[in-house]
């Protein structure tokens, strides 16, 4: 959910991102604390090496003259104000923490939690819009109703969708990821049945925007950022996205075989029953719509660990190996402009 508007204005230390502005100057700035080591150089002396982030950008810092001190202090996952020298260092930036400053750890109410927390590139207004155009565009009327009745009559239910995170960590996971998700993999859907035009294009298009409604319920934004739900936990958002979309459908009286139809593609999204999905696609459309959401979470997974390994050191040519993708990417290529 984002904040009122005075709380956005009320915190203005600069962000990970803006500290290139204040090279060699002195600065005061809110982070996380993500790592930190407690080290020792060759002639004896500690210092504490710490690894900061916001939702901006990940930083280094050093603090070489209260390390045990502030060690004992803080704990991975604090959010600190601190000051520090911004320098280059190897290539990048780095914080050097100041003798006389006081690393203090905030409370929850002591700092803006939208500063750890992303938001979608995509803009709210431009995610209605396409969401709009695709209702527009659908033929069938069943579903042309059923995707008025969530996104049009029900005002709880469509805001949610437009706030939630797609992600905890792996694939748009930040404030409008599940519009951001939901939209893209509805446009390339609505190209392919350009291309295969025995597919039921309007089937496709719904299940597209609906496929991972359930993560409404998934996600909740903390003060650490987003955080996983009981009912995310316990449940799941196929479950709860089955849920959903089943009561709206028994709501405009959807028949039945349509009705089956897109709860199966709800239920099969994840592709294979060792990824989650409780049964494996067994209609084109949901074929299709597996194989395009799954393209796109793996793409923006691709994009986020470019932007961010190449903020950290411009001249890194591979990226670390990534769990979720089981692999190293290539982080230098040509784009098209």
């Amino acid at each position: 959910m984002k904040l009122p508007k005075e709380l956005l204005e009320k915190f203005r230390e600069p962000y990970i991102s803006e500290l290139e502005n204040y090279i060699n100057s002195e600065v005061e700035t809110i982070v996380k604390v993500k790592s930190k080591r407690l080290l020792e150089t060759k002639n004896g002396q500690k210092y504490l090496l710490l690894t900061f982030e916001d939702k901006t950008g990940i930083l280094r810092a050093i603090d070489w003259f209260n390390a045990e001190k502030n060690d004992a202090k803080i704990n991975v996952g604090n959010v600190v104000r601190t000051q520090g020298k911004v320098v280059i260092y190897d290539g990048r930036i780095q914080l050097n923490i100041l003798e006389d400053s006081n690393i203090i750890v905030l409370n929850e109410d002591e700092y803006n939690i939208e500063r750890f927390v992303s938001e979608s590139k995509m803009s709210s207004e431009s995610a209605k819009t396409k969401i709009n155009y695709f209702i527009d565009s659908i033929k069938n009327d069943t579903l042309k109703k059923l995707l008025i009745e969530i996104f049009k009559n029900d005002e709880k239910l469509s805001e949610a969708f437009m706030n939630a995170p797609a992600g905890l960590r792996v694939h748009h996971n930040y404030v409008g990821g599940l519009a951001e998700h939901s939209v893209t993999v509805a446009s390339i859907c609505e190209n392919v049945a350009k291309i295969y035009t025995w597919l039921d294009r309007d089937l496709l298009i719904t299940g597209a925007l609906l496929h991972d409604i359930g993560k409404i319920y998934d996600y909740e934004i903390s003060s650490h950022g987003i955080e996983l739900t009981q009912k995310g936990e316990l449940i799941g958002h196929i479950v709860s996205g089955f849920d959903i979309v089943k009561e709206k459908l028994n709501k405009i009286n959807a028949s039945s075989e349509l009705s089956e139809k897109l709860l199966h593609m709800i239920l099969s999204h994840h592709g294979e029953l060792e990824w989650g999905s409780p049964v494996l696609p067994k209609t084109p459309e949901a074929y299709v719509l597996h194989m395009i959401e799954n393209m796109d979470s793996k793409l923006n997974r691709m994009y986020n660990i470019k932007e961010r390994e190449l903020e950290i050191n411009p001249e890194k040519t591979w990226s670390d190996f990534d769990p979720s993708l089981g692999r190293r990417i290539l982080l230098k290529h040509d784009e098209r402009g």
